[in-house]
């Protein structure tokens, strides 16, 4: 096997090979170690990217099937064809690298591994690695890309983290990835390679506070309508309408929950610009609990698309069940006994109501789901800021007014009757239409001219002046 000249003399300079990296992709090589499915994918996104690649393996001859334009030596040779090594093989096996330290001298070594647990090892894989070849330059970095993902999925945009000693070495591997579509975020020093080794084991990170969130509502408001209706028609009334668990029940559930994370989403916003206004600068840290909601707006709000849309699905449900049926044809039933058929527009206010409350409903879930697809990273890319902050702001507040009013116009009639409050409770209907009032009438009082020009001068940088008293403190409290 041929080496490139540009590598042999680098190597023998004893100085990291970073030069040719910033040059581009074509005539550069890079070396794999190993060809599992993990290597195989890595080097097929290279090979696509431009780069020339050479497989280490230790059986060369029968190491399986490799990308096409791609070559397989052993591991010294290919070693010596590069300058920067991904490292794709399982800690266990990292025996080999000890007799492979004369060629690794002046590399950078990327390590791509993870572990199958947390805390399984008492120092993270890099730094086991960096300790091994304490000769090259070792950077963690791309492990928190799966196999499936570089054979398949999207790179352009993706977020992935780096840390390592060598600045240099930084450079050149950010120089890899950024070719390949990928976002770079440098976490510093190879000491931070733990924590970058712990994000593939957690599961949904950023779900968990919203899924609480989600869970627990959907349980208590449950748990509220089944007592309220169920409990209450078998104890008051000596019904059993128990089968109303498994549709009717749910069906009043998943819009409450939907319409309060909704309003959950917009919410913490609200919150901001009044934090905001009251303080007279816009420099200052939120509270943390107020930083985590905002982080995790995007996750509540594809949660409550989720809820409403299983809504519209259990409305279409709703007429076909054997209740409904069975209610629909008694009545045909006793209006032909009796020989009277009770007139279509008996209440021109219920039609209204009825056919309002279906029109709402229709215009509400085409926005929010509007909503949800510009939310889709695919989507979000395309649109400039304004475009995105157009539908994601001004169209979401319509949408959760649109809703609210749905929300608003279904118990109109209910409002003041005494039958409405089982047991002197509200319904559940009445209780999800709290938070999202308050939103809006929070969103009105900032949009009010006197509020808003505050607000927006604060965004654009203008701070108010702090109280005299407040300095003298300030100059005290600095001496």
């Amino acid at each position: 096997m041929t080496v490139t000249s540009a590598g042999s003399e680098e190597m023998k300079s004893g100085s990291l090979p970073l030069g040719p990296m910033g040059a581009g992709a074509a005539g550069v090589t890079l070396c794999i170690f190993g060809t599992g499915d993990l290597g195989r994918s890595l080097g097929q996104r290279l090979l696509q990217s431009g780069y020339r690649v050479v497989y280490g393996s230790r059986r060369p001859d029968s190491c399986g099937p490799i990308p096409q334009g791609a070559q397989v030596m052993s591991h010294a040779e290919a070693a010596n064809a590069a300058n920067l090594i991904f490292l794709c093989v399982h800690r266990d096996h990292y025996a080999f690298m000890l007799n492979m330290e004369p060629h690794l001298q002046g590399k950078v070594l990327v390590d791509i591994s993870n572990n199958l647990k947390k805390n399984i090892y008492p120092e993270s894989n890099a730094e086991y690695l960096q300790r091994l070849v304490p000769g090259a330059a070792v950077v963690k970095g791309l492990n928190t890309l799966s196999a499936w993902t570089l054979q398949n999925g999207p790179l352009q945009g993706k977020q992935t983290f780096i840390c390592g000693d060598s600045a240099e070495a930084k450079q050149a591997v950010s120089e890899v990835c950024t070719r390949l579509g990928l976002w770079v975020v440098d976490r510093g020093s190879v000491g931070a390679s733990r924590e970058l080794e712990d994000f593939p084991l957690q599961l949904f990170p950023e779900w968990r506070l919203p899924l609480s969130i989600a869970a627990g509502l959907g349980a208590a408001f449950f748990i509220y309508l089944l007592i309220r209706d169920v409990v209450y028609s078998y104890v008051e009334d000596k019904k059993d309408i128990s089968f109303k668990i498994m549709v009717a029940l749910p069906n009043k559930v998943l819009p409450t929950v939907s319409l309060i994370m909704l309003s959950l989403c917009y919410l913490p916003g609200v919150i901001a610009a009044f934090i905001q206004i009251y303080r007279g600068t816009k420099y200052r840290r939120f509270p943390n609990w107020l930083d985590r909601w905002m982080l995790c707006r995007k996750q509540i709000g594809v949660l409550a698309l989720g809820c409403a849309l299983m809504h519209v699905l259990y409305i279409f449900v709703l007429p076909i069940r054997y209740s409904a049926r069975h209610r629909f044809i008694t009545q045909v039933v006793n209006e032909l006994k009796n020989n009277k058929t009770t007139p279509f527009y008996f209440d021109t206010r219920v039609a209204w109501a009825v056919d309002s409350l279906m029109g709402l409903g229709i215009l509400g879930f085409f926005l929010f789901v509007l909503l949800g697809i510009t939310s889709l990273p695919s989507v979000g890319a395309s649109l400039s800021w304004r475009e995105f902050n157009f539908i994601q702001s001004k169209l979401g507040y319509l949408t959760l007014f649109i809703c609210t009013a749905h929300c608003y116009i279904y118990g109109w009639k209910k409002l003041l009757s005494r039958s409405t409050y089982k047991w002197y409770t509200p319904p559940g209907y009445m209780l999800c239409l709290i938070t999202p009032s308050v939103v809006l009438v929070l969103k009105a009082i900032l949009l009010l001219p006197c509020v808003n020009r505050t607000l927006t001068r604060i965004r654009q940088g203008w701070e108010r002046a702090p109280p005299t008293g407040h300095l003298e403190k300030q100059k005290a409290t600095n001496f």
